[in-house]
């Protein structure tokens, strides 16, 4: 089954969220290849998914 490019970022983000350079690197390359309804639903997810963990970074970042 082929995954469409937001499930594989969210994919992506899943498994490096251990680290926030390689999570925020990760996070631009998605943001910059999906469309902008795409967009959207990335960060909303990363934000229900993510916002204690990097609170400061979703705060001052392009997200």
């Amino acid at each position: 089954m082929k995954k469409s490019r937001l499930e594989y970022a969210k994919f992506i983000l899943a498994k490096v969220s251990f680290d926030i350079k390689l999570f925020r690197k990760e996070l631009t390359k998605a943001l910059k290849n999906l469309i902008e309804e795409e967009k959207k639903e990335l960060v909303d997810w990363v934000r229900q998914n993510y916002e204690q963990q990097y609170k400061y970074m979703l705060n001052y970042s392009e997200v």
